[in-house]
C-alpha cells in the first residue's frame, strides 16, 4: 500500500485536473470491482462481495489535491495566480511549481532590497506573488501557458525513518487505502467513492452521495496534526504516531454519536481529534438524499496543504484496519 501511495502522490491533480489520476486508479481497481465514471467526474465503484450487508454503505476518499490556476500573463512574462484550495501565503513563497504536468517555474515576490521596512517584516500575500518559467515576454509565455492552466507545488515523496512526506498525503492516504479495500476486503458488498473538487467545496461529492444513496458513509482523510515544538497539549488536535484521528464534529458536520462510539471501542490504536475546527466530504454527503450517518477516520498529517506534508506509516496501517472493522459491523447490523 505503500508503494502505491507513492505513485499516487506523484500525480499532478489539483481540484478540476483529476484526470491523470483517475485514469491511473481505474487501472487499479477495475479488476476487483463495477467501476463508472459520473459526469462530475467521480469514480462510483460497486465491489461485490460474498454476503449482502444489512445497510448500503459508501467510503469516499477525494481524489484532488491544494495547487493553482493561472489568471493572468504579465508583459514581461510572469505568471499571475489564484490557489485552488486552501493555501497559506507562506508555503508559497520560492517554491518550485510544474503547470500543465511539464512547464516548471518558481514563485517570487519583489525583491528584498526594493522593499519598504514594513514591507520586509511581512510575508508577502499571494496577490503579490507571480510564476517565473523563464519567458521574456507576453508572447513567448503564450506559447506554453495560457489563462486557466492548472498547476501544483512540487514536493517528492520521500520515507523518514517510520513517516512519510510528500505533497498531496491530502488525500492520496485515503486514495491508498480504500485501493486496497477494494482489492482486499470481500466479506460484504459496498461502495467506494474516489470524489473530484473537494478542496474547493465538496462539490464531487455531494454528486456521488446523490447517486449511491448509501445508508451510512465513512470518509477516509488526512487531518492537521500539531504536534510540533511549541505547541501546548491543548492545541496538538491529534498526533503523529497515536493511530486514526476520530472527529465527533467540525466545521461542516456533527458526526454520527454510533458510529464515532464504534470507533472510539475499537482495539485498533486510534485517538480523538480534540478540536472543532476544518472540514471535509463528510459536510456534503451527510446532508444527502434522506440523511446518512457518517464518520471521518483521518490520518494525523503535519505541515498539511504543503509540498512537505508529514504523516505516520503506522497511522495509514491503522486507518486501513478500523475502516475495514467498521465495515463489517456497519454491514452486520451491529452499529
Amino acid at each position: 500500500m505503500i508503494k502505491n501511495l507513492e505513485t499516487l502522490c506523484n500525480f499532478n491533480a489539483p481540484s478540476g485536473s483529476e484526470q491523470g489520476l483517475r485514469d491511473y486508479i481505474l487501472t487499479q481497481i477495475s479488476p476487483f470491482a463495477d467501476c463508472k465514471i459520473d459526469n462530475a467526474g467521480n469514480i462510483i465503484v460497486f465491489k461485490k462481495g460474498n454476503k449482502t450487508p444489512k445497510y448500503c454503505v459508501m467510503l469516499d476518499a477525494h481524489l484532488d489535491e491544494v495547487g493553482f490556476i493561472v489568471s493572468a500573463i504579465t508583459p514581461e512574462g510572469f505568471l499571475k495566480f489564484q490557489t485552488v484550495g486552501g493555501i497559506t501565503d507562506p508555503v508559497l513563497l520560492c517554491k518550485n511549481v510544474i503547470i500543465n504536468n511539464k512547464i516548471n517555474g518558481v514563485i517570487g515576490c519583489k525583491p528584498i532590497h526594493l522593499t519598504d521596512s514594513d514591507e520586509a517584516k511581512k510575508c508577502p500575500k499571494s496577490d503579490a506573488m507571480y510564476i517565473d518559467i523563464g519567458a521574456g515576454s507576453k508572447q513567448e509565455a503564450e506559447k506554453v501557458v495560457n489563462a486557466g492552466d492548472y498547476g501544483v507545488i512540487c514536493g517528492e515523496f520521500e520515507i523518514l525513518g517510520n513517516n512519510i512526506k510528500s505533497k498531496a498525503l491530502d488525500d492520496r492516504i485515503g486514495c491508498a487505502v480504500l485501493i486496497e479495500l477494494i482489492k482486499t476486503y470481500n466479506e460484504f458488498d459496498f461502495y467506494a467513492t474516489f470524489t473530484v473538487l473537494e478542496e474547493v467545496g465538496s462539490r464531487g461529492a455531494k454528486v456521488a452521495a446523490f447517486s449511491v444513496e448509501p445508508d451510512f458513509a465513512i470518509v477516509l482523510e488526512a487531518t492537521t496534526a500539531a504536534d510540533i515544538d511549541g505547541s501546548d497539549e491543548t492545541n496538538r488536535v491529534c498526533v503523529l504516531g497515536g493511530g486514526p484521528a476520530i472527529s465527533f464534529m467540525d466545521n461542516g458536520t456533527m458526526y454520527n454519536r454510533s458510529l464515532f462510539n464504534a470507533a472510539n471501542k475499537s482495539s485498533v490504536p486510534h485517538q480523538i481529534k480534540t478540536a472543532v475546527a476544518g472540514g471535509n466530504n463528510s459536510a456534503a454527503i451527510h446532508l444527502s438524499g434522506n440523511g446518512v450517518k457518517t464518520l471521518a477516520v483521518s490520518v494525523p498529517c503535519r505541515y498539511i496543504h504543503s509540498p512537505a506534508c508529514v504523516a505516520n506509516i503506522n497511522d495509514i496501517e491503522n486507518t486501513l484496519n478500523l475502516t475495514r472493522e467498521l465495515l463489517t459491523n456497519i454491514c452486520l447490523g451491529e452499529i
